[in-house]
Protein backbone atom coordinates (compact mmCIF):
# COMPACT_ATOMS: atom_id res chain seq x y z
CA UNK A 1 0.00 0.00 0.00
CA UNK A 2 1.09 3.43 -0.94
CA UNK A 3 1.63 6.04 1.57
CA UNK A 4 1.31 9.80 -0.13
CA UNK A 5 2.86 12.92 1.67
CA UNK A 6 -0.65 14.28 2.90
CA UNK A 7 -0.40 10.64 4.97
CA UNK A 8 3.01 11.21 6.34
CA UNK A 9 2.17 15.42 7.10
CA UNK A 10 -0.82 14.07 8.95
CA UNK A 11 0.67 11.55 10.82
CA UNK A 12 3.78 14.08 11.68
CA UNK A 13 1.13 16.48 12.86
CA UNK A 14 -0.93 14.04 15.46
CA UNK A 15 2.23 13.50 16.94
CA UNK A 16 3.84 17.03 17.49
CA UNK A 17 2.73 20.40 18.31
CA UNK A 18 1.74 23.06 15.96
CA UNK A 19 1.23 26.62 17.10
CA UNK A 20 -0.04 29.75 15.47
CA UNK A 21 2.28 32.78 14.42
CA UNK A 22 1.23 34.53 16.58
CA UNK A 23 2.12 32.04 19.31
CA UNK A 24 5.74 32.22 17.61
CA UNK A 25 6.64 35.65 17.62
CA UNK A 26 6.07 35.41 21.14
CA UNK A 27 8.27 33.08 21.69
CA UNK A 28 10.88 34.98 19.33
CA UNK A 29 14.19 36.24 21.42
CA UNK A 30 13.32 34.02 24.00
CA UNK A 31 15.86 32.45 25.63
CA UNK A 32 16.10 28.95 25.31
CA UNK A 33 13.75 29.22 22.06
CA UNK A 34 15.52 28.54 18.58
CA UNK A 35 13.91 28.79 15.70
CA UNK A 36 14.99 26.34 12.71
CA UNK A 37 14.15 27.18 9.51
CA UNK A 38 14.37 23.57 7.23
CA UNK A 39 13.17 25.22 3.44
CA UNK A 40 16.19 25.25 0.97
CA UNK A 41 18.77 28.17 0.40
CA UNK A 42 17.00 29.24 -2.51
CA UNK A 43 14.00 29.91 -0.64
CA UNK A 44 15.69 31.81 1.96
CA UNK A 45 17.31 34.44 -0.51
CA UNK A 46 14.63 34.71 -2.43
CA UNK A 47 12.23 35.29 0.86
CA UNK A 48 13.89 35.63 4.02
CA UNK A 49 13.88 34.32 7.14
CA UNK A 50 13.15 34.50 10.70
CA UNK A 51 15.37 36.74 12.58
CA UNK A 52 17.64 34.40 14.00
CA UNK A 53 16.80 31.15 12.85
CA UNK A 54 19.28 28.28 12.05
CA UNK A 55 18.82 27.15 8.92
CA UNK A 56 18.76 23.74 8.62
CA UNK A 57 18.09 21.87 5.25
CA UNK A 58 15.18 19.21 5.54
CA UNK A 59 17.52 16.36 3.68
CA UNK A 60 20.56 17.16 6.06
CA UNK A 61 18.49 17.34 9.54
CA UNK A 62 18.64 13.58 10.60
CA UNK A 63 22.83 14.58 9.84
CA UNK A 64 22.96 17.47 11.74
CA UNK A 65 20.63 15.97 14.96
CA UNK A 66 23.05 13.34 15.51
CA UNK A 67 26.17 13.94 17.42
CA UNK A 68 27.60 11.23 15.84
CA UNK A 69 27.73 12.44 12.44
CA UNK A 70 30.52 13.68 10.92
CA UNK A 71 27.43 16.64 10.09
CA UNK A 72 26.18 17.52 13.67
CA UNK A 73 25.44 20.87 14.65
CA UNK A 74 25.81 21.92 17.85
CA UNK A 75 23.29 24.28 17.63
CA UNK A 76 20.35 21.23 17.76
CA UNK A 77 21.92 19.64 20.82
CA UNK A 78 19.82 21.41 23.40
CA UNK A 79 18.29 21.64 25.84
CA UNK A 80 16.10 24.40 24.32
CA UNK A 81 12.69 24.55 22.67
CA UNK A 82 13.37 24.41 18.79
CA UNK A 83 10.59 25.80 16.43
CA UNK A 84 10.39 24.27 13.14
CA UNK A 85 9.11 26.09 9.90
CA UNK A 86 8.89 25.70 6.12
CA UNK A 87 7.17 27.33 3.25
CA UNK A 88 3.47 26.02 4.09
CA UNK A 89 4.01 23.66 7.19
CA UNK A 90 4.55 20.39 5.96
CA UNK A 91 8.51 19.96 5.70
CA UNK A 92 8.22 21.21 9.29
CA UNK A 93 5.75 18.82 10.24
CA UNK A 94 7.72 15.91 8.91
CA UNK A 95 10.66 18.02 10.57
CA UNK A 96 9.66 18.11 13.98
CA UNK A 97 8.59 14.27 14.54
CA UNK A 98 11.65 13.64 13.21
CA UNK A 99 13.52 15.51 15.57
CA UNK A 100 11.34 14.34 18.26
CA UNK A 101 11.98 10.63 17.33
CA UNK A 102 15.70 11.66 17.58
CA UNK A 103 15.35 13.01 21.38
CA UNK A 104 16.12 16.51 20.49
CA UNK A 105 13.63 17.78 23.19
CA UNK A 106 11.14 19.86 22.65
CA UNK A 107 10.01 20.93 19.33
CA UNK A 108 6.66 22.37 17.83
CA UNK A 109 6.16 23.99 14.23
CA UNK A 110 4.97 26.55 12.74
CA UNK A 111 1.33 25.87 11.09
CA UNK A 112 0.99 26.99 7.93
CA UNK A 113 5.01 27.75 8.03
CA UNK A 114 6.63 30.83 6.87
CA UNK A 115 3.71 32.04 4.56
CA UNK A 116 1.42 32.13 7.87
CA UNK A 117 4.36 33.72 9.34
CA UNK A 118 4.95 36.51 6.80
CA UNK A 119 0.37 37.14 6.66
CA UNK A 120 0.85 37.73 10.61
CA UNK A 121 3.07 40.11 10.16
CA UNK A 122 6.05 38.52 11.25
CA UNK A 123 9.39 40.07 11.42
CA UNK A 124 11.51 39.03 8.53
CA UNK A 125 15.52 39.05 7.56
CA UNK A 126 16.46 39.24 4.32
CA UNK A 127 18.31 36.73 2.73
CA UNK A 128 21.97 37.05 1.24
Amino acid sequence: MKKGFRALVAEAEAMIEAISPEQAMALLGSDGVVFVDVRERGELRRDGSVPGAVHVPRGMLEFWIDPESPYFRPELAGPARYVFFCAAGWRSALASRTALEMGVGEVCHIAGGFAAWTRAGGPVELGS
